[in-house]
């Protein structure tokens, strides 16, 4: 029963305004320290690489954005899947916010890969197999954002754009596995879960460092979209006009 009640605490947008509002100053410092420190050391500190020289500096910024790419569609599935079976409209709210996140993320992910590409293909973009697929997503990012902006009934926008979340997640799978279905110029994952990095120790952890800023940072993001779309959703609240001193 507890389980229940704080699954549906979850759901509650002046609950979760509440609590993000206790967050948001420790993510504010985590997310600039860990941001600051990993850049500095990756980018200035770490050793030339013995293949790529200084040009692998890139995946610092490189891997933590397409990580987030892909992790912030599934969180939209996964929001989009809460939101057709339980209808909470938190649900939506998060959807609609991490869009433009994601969708920024992945446009940071391409542009440093050609970046990235450049030096090391001799051509700033390829008709890769994973490269197309990240396109791909970024096309469902902006599919999303245009249907919801396209649709002027917000109940049937939020389906809509919820029924598009769920049918684009197919393509994370083909953005993971992409370097071991198909012959491609992207080099295979770094970071497994189930084996030892391949990259040396000085190397790893400013890169694992980043990521962890990136993360912090995104959920940062998120939580003050979400608190502005709380408080333009439930205007006509009591808690919100006391909130603004209505």
């Amino acid at each position: 029963m507890m389980k229940w009640t704080f699954f549906h605490k979850l759901g509650s947008p002046k609950w979760f305004y509440d609590i993000s509002g206790k967050w948001l100053p420790w993510l504010q410092i985590t997310s600039l320290l860990s941001l600051v420190v990993a850049l500095i050391w990756g980018l200035a500190f770490t050793p030339p690489d013995y293949l790529q020289g200084n040009s692998y500096r890139i995946i610092f910024i490189h891997v933590p954005a397409s990580f987030l790419a892909q992790a912030i569609y599934m969180m939209m599935a996964t929001a989009a899947a809460v939101l057709l079976i339980w209808r909470i409209k938190l649900a939506d709210m998060a959807l609609k916010v991490m869009a433009p996140i994601g969708a920024s993320f992945c446009i940071l992910s391409l542009a440093t890969g050609a970046i990235w590409g450049q030096p090391t293909w001799g051509t700033w973009w390829v008709w890769d197999a994973r490269l197309t697929s990240m396109l791909i997503l970024l096309f469902l990012y902006i599919g999303i954002i245009a249907l919801r902006g396209a649709i002027q009934t917000s109940e049937v926008a939020a389906k809509a754009c919820a029924i598009l979340s769920l049918v684009g997640v197919v393509n994370i799978p083909i953005i993971k596995y992409s370097v071991n279905w198909w012959n491609t110029l992207h080099q295979g994952a770094t970071l497994k879960l189930t084996e030892k990095p391949s990259m040396a120790p000085e190397m790893l952890w400013p890169l694992l460092l980043s990521i962890l800023g990136f993360y912090l940072f995104f959920t940062l993001v998120m939580f003050l979209r979400l608190r502005v779309e709380i408080l333009s959703r439930e205007k006509k609240t009591r808690w919100v006009k006391a909130l603004v001193g209505e």
